[in-house]
């Protein structure tokens, strides 16, 4: 898990206080840890807490990671970028807050700052502190901030970047975009394809992730960035992928008139909006095809493969016909299925349906055998709504008997 936010001072704070380090620049929390509620401990607030223990909270290991938000002209036009930092360890970070502070960049104002400064000037400079620190672009496609955005970014790598370009090992696909759109572009064959939560809160962990297969004597910082400036397919396993349709940026809209539509219909009404005649915010799958240079029907070889998946609060929801996902019977039955057959990737990519249906209902059961099959009906995400994800209809309802049943 990434730490983010390392630039903010009080955030930072916190990393040095709660992590120690467990392997070669990767970290985990030390234990005994502080209370969530601060009670129960000595003078300072601190007691072990064995139910945190027994959860494998020691086992997570965290990297140090963070997201800076960058605007600044280039070929005479401002450009705003997102990007993410990798850092070999808390001493690397330390120097970085102090560059940036001596450059006059404000870091207590947001855990994401905003620094008026190149991409590659910023690069250039952080190699110079640390040479094992890396940059990656971050949710690459979406419109207003990141490296390929319709709105303010570039349509390759190399303008951005340049001379920093071969350090550019990854990028990260966001949520309105898979791997599959992006091995589209050609250009993208000699980088590797990373996604992320990009959560904005706990609930968000692991709605993407990455899966890496090594030995637990191979985990290091160093290792996961060999995987990626190496291209080795054989410890990168796959990514879990939203299904783009999904993400917030995936097609064209306008929010404010609830309008969404094709690439080719954007280019029919010279992409404005036909209810108000305000320009349209052109989303990810437009882009992409404008920068395409071949389809992609299937994964190439020897790129890593992925796995999409819904949340599995979605599909229980979807499953007792509720909107809200904190509704307290499906908060209920997620905490129930977590408890009783394992972790949330577990139960939507590996467990048996019928083991599913056995410990839930048959309605979640039949949502987990459709999302996998990609059996699904989804009214995609345009200019920052999200897609909403449809699994049963009013011609295709969920089981009665299943919406009835108690949570036991």
């Amino acid at each position: 898990m990434g730490t983010a936010d390392f630039t903010h001072p009080a955030w930072f704070s916190e990393i040095q206080s709660k992590l120690e380090e467990a392997e070669p620049g990767l970290y985990k929390l030390r234990i005994p840890l502080t209370s969530p509620l601060g009670k129960g401990g000595d003078s300072t607030g601190t007691s072990p807490n064995p139910s945190l223990e027994r959860r494998g909270v020691s086992e997570i290991r965290f990297m140090m990671t963070t997201e800076v938000a960058q605007i600044y002209k280039k070929d005479g036009k401002v450009r705003r970028i997102h990007n993410i930092i990798m850092a070999p360890s808390i001493e690397a970070v330390g120097k970085i807050n102090k560059w940036l502070t001596e450059q006059g960049f404000n870091l207590k104002a947001d855990g994401r700052p905003i620094l008026g400064i190149d991409s590659e000037l910023l690069y250039r400079q952080l190699k110079d502190i640390n040479e094992r620190i890396i940059v990656i672009p971050a949710h690459a496609w979406t419109p207003w901030f990141s490296v390929f955005g319709s709105k303010s970014g570039f349509d390759s790598i190399e303008e951005c970047f340049g001379e920093m370009t071969p350090y550019i090992y990854a990028i990260e696909t966001g949520l309105s975009s898979d791997p599959l759109m992006n091995r589209q572009l050609s250009a993208l064959d000699n980088v590797m394809l990373i996604s992320n939560s990009d959560a904005h809160s706990p609930r968000n962990f692991g709605r993407e992730a990455n899966v890496f297969e090594m030995d637990r004597s191979e985990l290091s910082y160093d290792e996961f960035v060999r995987i990626l400036r190496e291209r080795d397919t054989s410890k990168f396993a796959y990514t879990i992928e939203f299904y783009p349709e999904e993400g917030k940026y995936h097609t064209d809209g306008h929010s404010n008139c609830n309008f969404w539509c094709a690439p080719e219909v954007t280019k029919k009404h010279g992409g404005r909006c036909p209810k108000c005649g305000k320009l349209i915010t052109v989303g990810v799958l437009s882009r992409v095809q404008d920068l395409a240079d071949r389809d992609a029907h299937e994964m190439p070889s020897g790129h890593v493969p992925y796995k999409s998946i819904v949340p599995l609060q979605e599909l229980i929801a979807e499953s007792f016909g509720v909107k809200s996902t904190s509704s307290k019977r499906v908060q209920a039955m997620y905490e129930k299925m977590i408890a009783q057959i394992g972790n949330e990737f577990s139960i939507l990519l590996d467990e048996s349906i019928e083991h599913i249906g056995d410990r839930s209902t048959p309605a979640v059961a039949e949502a987990v055998r459709r999302m996998r099959a990609g059996e699904l009906n989804i009214r995609p995400g345009f200019d920052g709504i999200f897609g909403e994800v449809h699994i049963y209809s009013e011609d295709d309802p969920p089981p009665v008997a299943a919406q009835e049943k108690l949570v036991k």
